[in-house]
């Protein structure tokens, strides 16, 4: 009888486990990064020696709690967080390579068409050179295409420094999940394989996977005890999260700084134990902060580029003509950069249109300023670059984001909670509960109706 009562209370305690474990399942049901658990059984057995064999064989004792496991699957988790770094790079390209395009402004008061209506506008004076109306509009469209080249650099400082500050956002976000992993990772180091303490700090552990995953390329390892090493995905020789081990093994972890150039031109930076090493492609939304940066800094350095070869051909022009009184022209332009540059008079005299054998002569010089290494041509190619550059990121934004959902679904799939199999369930365990009950009562009733024989 008291193996009868064993028995039976073996399967209750293992019973109240599994239905615990469930109704943990349907209270997390809808809470982030919770995985489904259940409860592993192994079969209770005990030798027992016949006299008449001389040989010993198992007996059924009940069933006993083996340990808690999560619904888990390593390799989908590692797919999803691989698709979850390439969208957040894409992610990140697309939308600041985006501002990069609006920042470059190709309307009407962009550089490239105020260049179009300057020269316009020194046609229409080499019509009536003499016309001060004529002279004026001249220098006003001058002067809007020195304001464009002003505006366009402020917007694209303004770009370069929006995602210096995501990109160190992102930075402070890897440095802080890795800082809490370390301390996951401690603590699944000391904790009893299986138990419910386990799984809880597992799930948190692939949270912190999940987010810092998004943010940089990374490749996970687990070892038995669910510790997981983090190296760069792209460099797989630098070890992210410290080592776990014994005290003489121990090694701290790496940690990123990040440093803003020239013209906003980022450089992303690995420390361990204070020594730094530059990361070229650190991948995630970390990675397409830096390769936009370098983006815009190209497009910056172009435009400073355009306007300093502006200025310079615009007063070469004007010094190889004459003014009204008959004198060299003098600079109509200054600035060393699209930020600086600006008209220097708003005198109509001032502008060279004769040359010494017509009163217009020089304007009709001014068209071979747009050639094609000039302003207009060279707006035209990067405007259709950065275009071009735009599209191929939302084409590829789509993509990854679709991909990265539909790796997610499919690790939500398995690890995720649906409540109609765990009411079925619940029906189930609560069936085998009662059961296990009604053998410990009739365990019970039999002890007592031997008692009452005697």
């Amino acid at each position: 009888m008291s193996d009868l009562l064993g028995i039976g209370a073996s399967g209750v305690a293992a019973y109240s486990n599994m239905l615990s474990a469930i109704g943990n399942n349907v209270t997390n049901a809808s809470t982030p990064g919770y995985t489904r658990r259940s409860v592993t059984f192994a079969q209770n057995t005990s030798a027992n020696a016949t006299s008449l064999y001389f040989t010993s064989r198992p007996e059924f004792s009940g069933v006993s709690t083996v340990a808690v496991t999560r619904s888990w699957n390593d390799y989908q988790a590692a797919v999803a967080r691989t698709a979850a770094g390439e969208a957040g790079r894409a992610d990140a390209r697309a939308t600041w390579l985006g501002n990069a395009e609006s920042a470059l402004n190709d309307t009407a008061t962009g550089v490239g068409q105020s260049a179009t209506a300057f020269f316009s506008a020194g046609n229409a004076l080499a019509a009536d050179a003499g016309n001060t109306g004529n002279r004026q509009a001249f220098l006003n469209a001058l002067n809007q295409t020195a304001s464009a080249f002003n505006t366009t650099a402020n917007a694209l400082a303004q770009t370069s420094a929006g995602i210096a500050t995501a990109a160190q956002t992102s930075v402070q976000t890897v440095n802080s999940d890795l800082d809490a992993l370390d301390k996951v990772n401690a603590s699944l180091n000391h904790q009893v394989a299986g138990s419910s303490a386990q799984a809880d700090l597992m799930d948190q552990r692939d949270r912190i996977l999940d987010d810092l995953s998004s943010q940089i390329g990374i490749n996970v390892k687990l070892d038995d005890s669910g510790v997981a090493t983090v190296t760069l995905a792209n460099a797989s020789s630098i070890q992210l999260t410290a080592s776990i081990g014994n005290s003489s093994s121990q090694l701290p972890g790496t940690r990123f700084m990040l440093e803003q150039g020239d013209n906003g031109a980022l450089q992303l930076s690995a420390v361990t134990a204070g020594k730094p090493q530059a990361i070229a492609a650190p991948g995630g939304e970390l990675g397409g902060l830096v390769e936009s940066a370098q983006t815009v800094t190209d497009r910056r350095n172009s435009l400073n580029k355009m306007a300093t070869d502006f200025v310079k051909s615009v007063n070469d022009w004007q010094a190889a003509g004459l003014n009204p009184a008959g004198t060299a022209g003098v600079p109509l332009l200054s600035g060393t950069d699209a930020a600086s540059i600006t008209l220097t008079t708003n005198d109509p005299s001032a502008i060279a249109a004769a040359s010494s054998t017509a009163s217009n002569g020089n304007l009709l010089n001014l068209s071979s300023l747009r050639g094609d290494s000039g302003l207009e041509k060279t707006w035209a190619g990067m405007i259709t670059d950065q275009g071009q550059m735009v599209s191929a990121a939302q084409s590829e934004n789509t993509a990854t984001a679709a991909a990265s959902n539909s790796a997610f679904a499919a690790r939500d799939s398995l690890t995720g909670v649906d409540l109609n199999t765990e009411a079925g369930e619940m029906i189930r365990y609560q069936q085998a509960y009662s059961g296990a009950a009604k053998v410990i009562q009739v365990a019970k009733d039999t002890m007592q109706s031997i008692f009452d024989l005697f």
